[in-house]
């Protein structure tokens, strides 16, 4: 198969995730990677840096789907509905892109190892950064904008963990997002008393 095969990189990723799902993350080789997508080792670092790299690549993309949601949002849009939009398109975005049962192999070879753990509370520590940034860029105030994207990853980390831990979960991941916001609502409405 050609070096520039179209589909390349979309072929060394199912077969990393083959792979990892059926031998495991650490006995998982480049080379195995590359035979069985059917291209060369050389192919596989042209698309990627390295084995962990096949779990997280599209992070930028997804992060800047969240990103642009908030930038290109109504001017007079509430806080609360830039969430919404940014929730809305990057779940959104995750659901029809990747879809639920690769998001759940995915999730699985990530649990089962520390290393690549890290690697996901970093991609949702920078997640959350880049929303902060957006939010501010909108003129939010610093602290607000600071609460907000922890806010967004915290709903988007919940419903992503039911979308794809329960079979028996119909609904979408925005729908679950949705819901989250909503229960959030309901504590930030309890009567909470702060003590000087």
């Amino acid at each position: 198969m050609a070096r520039w095969a179209p589909g390349a990189s979309d072929r060394l990723q199912r077969a990393a995730m083959e792979l990892f799902a059926e031998d495991g993350f650490e006995a998982t080789t480049v080379a195995g990677i590359a035979e069985r997508a059917g291209v060369t080792e050389r192919t596989f670092f042209r698309h990627f840096a390295d084995k962990r790299e096949v779990l997280f690549a599209g992070e930028e993309q997804l992060e800047a789907v969240f990103v642009d949601a908030i930038a290109d949002a109504p001017p007079d849009a509430s806080v609360a509905g830039l969430l919404v939009a940014a929730l809305d398109a990057g779940g959104g975005t995750l659901q029809d892109v990747r879809g639920r049962d690769f998001a759940r192999v995915r999730n699985e070879i990530i649990t089962a190892n520390e290393q690549l753990r890290e690697r996901e509370l970093l991609k949702l520590a920078k997640l959350s950064h880049a929303v902060t940034a957006a939010l501010i860029a909108r003129g939010v105030a610093e602290v607000t904008a600071c609460l907000a994207g922890e806010l967004v990853v915290l709903v988007f980390k919940t419903a992503f963990v039911r979308w794809v831990d329960a079979p028996s979960e119909t609904r979408g991941l925005v729908e679950l997002q949705h819901e989250g916001l909503a229960a959030i609502s309901d504590l930030t409405h309890a009567e909470i008393t702060v003590h000087p």
